[in-house]
């Protein structure tokens, strides 16, 4: 049992890595739609590539989105509209003439011209009341359908024209009287009965949409089957609307009945292959060519976790409206990969993330064609992100790619531009800008997974810092020392591709331990006196190794990361205090090496490697008498094939033509520091 636990502990590494694998295919296959997929690609007006085929089962062909549409709005036009009519409104309304009738017109009127004007009032409130008075305007169709409720039983049928509005009131008297031959009359019928009409009908909103709904419900969604065994298309033959539609048909039908209860594990255990696969490949990828994140797991869980989150907000907006799937940033992924990793491996996550996008997206080809390609141009396109001005640049370049690929598809699948979506540029136009938001979400992250990108490196490099202006304050020959060989490191990481940014922060901050013995070390001895000609040399040795120790203690207690943390550690990799060393085999025979040796580890980057080299020749240079371009050539030979022959470089990705490159830099560079200059006349 204990050896199962030590067994477990040794590879508990391994262990996370491939339950964080499990956990990530798990939740991919979860988003996944819950439907099969057709075997056979194909688009309206385009030749079919396939073999003929012919129907595999009898299914019904299904109408279009149009046609749909179309019935829809037919049934809606030609609807029923109900209305609620009041009884007792009508009774109420001739009763009120009847009382107001003489108020309304003077007695001096002649007893038969009175008794015609009655007759004419009558006339009038009949043509109100044949059908209704509406209680207020409604915007229909004249000559929509209607029918009048009478406790909720129908009493009448008619069209909307028939019912009286109250902006009609006015034109339906002067109608009536100018027939009768009364118009100069007009004002006292209006002002009488201005008083009496009352509406008597109410819209039933409720009934009138219960009845649509239940004209809707009867739609047939199917105009015709297909039989077993009926040609459905041959090779070569171009698509028509009416093949489309069938094809449809059978791709629904197909998909509906692959997705059964029986096939249902099937086609997940299928889906599950399929990601684990590309997820796999991704994890190979980083054991064989970046081991060192590999063996972090920090590092790929951030990878695994930006790949989830990707695929969840897609699934996210496909579900909610697939117009929009290209407002979903993906080319953030390659960038924050880049920022924190380097490009090769931005790109190939980026790759392995579109791939199993292909899953959701509709047009998955000409989705994965766009969003590989604009993840290349995002690629090759930005560098140094800690610059605002480049990432600007670099999402103008992306959303040009978008629109540029988009135009491309559209005109092969439609031969015109005639019918183009404009819309589209739009979410390109707010893809790009969405892709502004990496800054913040590099920052969120580094915060989150403890990474550090070239964006806290370019701030860790202000000078003003308060670790470097207390290193300055205690130790200003060190602090001195320090920029030197930080502009030495910059200037040769730049010459063999390494990054600059990080060689030179790790430079600033690689003597920080020196702090703690300013006076030990003989940049910051501003007298002539010594206090190391008190000690002996292995005290002397046991001081000037222990900067490195108490380097990384500054460090830590500072939360400097631990990249720049590395540069402390490696700088002087496991070389010896060879001055101390020396003196001390001079006194004593048997001088155990280790006392005098650094404690390492050896550089393990390029980067570490380049600030060995500089670390070490500008420190040595300072010894040089009457330099001159020949002693700086071979000074500088000499101390990096020593280190060479040390084995310093030995755990270091660095080649020998990288080393001659940077050789040729520390030449050039210590050659303008120690030029000679004319003798001025006094």
């Amino acid at each position: 049992m204990e050896d199962f636990i030590n067994k477990l502990y040794r590879n508990h590494s391994l262990i996370y890595k491939g339950l964080l694998f499990l956990c990530t295919t798990f939740l991919i296959v979860y988003l996944f739609p819950k439907s099969g997929k057709f075997k056979y690609n194909f688009e309206k007006g385009k030749p079919w590539q396939s073999e003929v085929l012919l129907a595999p089962f009898n299914f019904a062909i299904q109408k279009s989105d149009e046609e749909i549409a179309l019935e829809k709005k037919t049934i809606e036009d030609n609807s029923i509209l109900y209305f609620v009519l009041d009884n007792t409104v009508e009774t109420e309304v001739k009763k009120q003439y009847k009382q107001q009738f003489k108020t309304a017109f003077p007695d001096s009127l002649l007893k038969r011209t009175s008794t015609n004007l009655y007759k004419v009032g009558e006339e009038i409130l009949s043509e109100f009341y044949a059908f209704g008075v509406l209680s207020e305007s409604y915007d229909f169709n004249e000559g929509r359908a209607i029918a009048i409720l009478d406790n909720r039983v129908k009493k009448q049928d008619g069209f909307f024209s028939d019912l009286v509005k109250q902006d009609e009131v006015t034109s339906i008297i002067n109608t009536i009287l100018q027939k009768q031959g009364l118009t100069q009359y007009k004002t006292n019928f209006a002002s009488l009965f201005f008083d009496v009409v009352k509406p008597n009908l109410v819209y039933d909103k409720s009934f009138t949409e219960k009845g649509f709904q239940e004209e809707l419900n009867k739609i047939a969604y199917a105009r015709g089957n297909v039989e077993k065994g009926t040609l459905i298309i041959s090779k070569g033959e171009v698509v028509d609307n009416e093949q489309y539609q069938i094809l449809k048909s059978l791709q629904s039908e197909y998909e509906s009945q692959v997705w059964s209860k029986s096939n249902y594990n099937w086609i997940l255990f299928a889906y599950t292959l399929l990601v684990s696969l590309a997820l796999l490949m991704l994890l190979l990828f980083l054991r064989k060519y970046r081991d060192e994140v590999f063996e972090n797991n920090t590092k790929v869980t951030f990878i695994f976790f930006n790949v989830f989150l990707m695929i969840f907000i897609t699934t996210l907006i496909v579900n909610y409206n697939s117009k929009f799937v290209y407002v979903v940033p993906i080319c953030i992924l390659p960038l924050i990969f880049k920022a924190f990793f380097d490009a090769r491996l931005g790109l190939f996550a980026h790759v392995i993330t579109v791939l199993l996008l292909g899953f959701i997206v509709p047009n998955s080809y000409e989705y994965m064609f766009l969003q590989i390609i604009a993840g290349i141009v995002t690629i090759l396109t930005v560098s140094e992100l800690y610059k605002r001005a480049n990432l600007f640049i670099s999402v103008g370049q992306i959303t040009s790619i978008y629109i540029i690929a988009y135009f491309a598809f559209f005109i092969i699948h439609e031969g015109s531009i005639d019918t183009i979506n404009w819309e589209m540029f739009i979410w390109f136009v707010l893809s790009g800008l969405a892709t502004l938001f990496v800054q913040p979400l590099i920052y969120a992250y580094e915060k989150i997974f403890g990474l550090v990108s070239d964006v806290s490196l370019l701030e860790l490099s202000d000078t003003n810092s308060k670790l470097l202006k207390e290193l300055s304050n205690k130790a200003p020959g060190t602090f001195h020392h320090s920029l030197n060989v930080a502009n030495l490191a910059e200037a040769s990481a730049n010459e063999i591709g390494a990054n600059a940014m990080l060689a030179r922060v790790g430079a600033l901050y690689h003597d920080i331990g020196k702090m703690k013995n300013p006076t030990y070390f003989i940049e910051n001895q501003s007298t002539a006196i010594n206090p190391h000609d008190e000690l002996s040399s292995k005290e002397s040795a046991r001081i000037i190794t222990g900067h490195v120790i108490d380097g990384i203690e500054i460090a830590k207690r500072n939360n400097l990361p631990d990249r720049v943390i590395d540069f402390i550690r490696t700088h002087h990799g496991t070389s010896v205090v060879y001055y101390f060393y020396m003196k001390e085999k001079n006194d004593f025979d048997d001088v155990d090496k280790t006392d005098f040796s650094y404690p390492g580890p050896k550089p393990f980057s390029k980067e570490t490697a380049i600030l060995m080299m500089c670390d070490s020749v500008e420190a040595a240079s300072k010894s040089l008498k009457d330099p001159t371009s020949t002693k700086i050539d071979a000074f500088v030979e000499n101390i990096i094939d020593k280190q060479i022959e040390g084995g310093q470089f030995l755990n270091a990705n660095i080649t020998f033509k990288e080393i001659q490159s940077i050789k040729k830099v520390l030449k050039h560079k210590l050659a303008n520091i120690y030029h000679l200059r004319i003798e001025y006349p006094e």
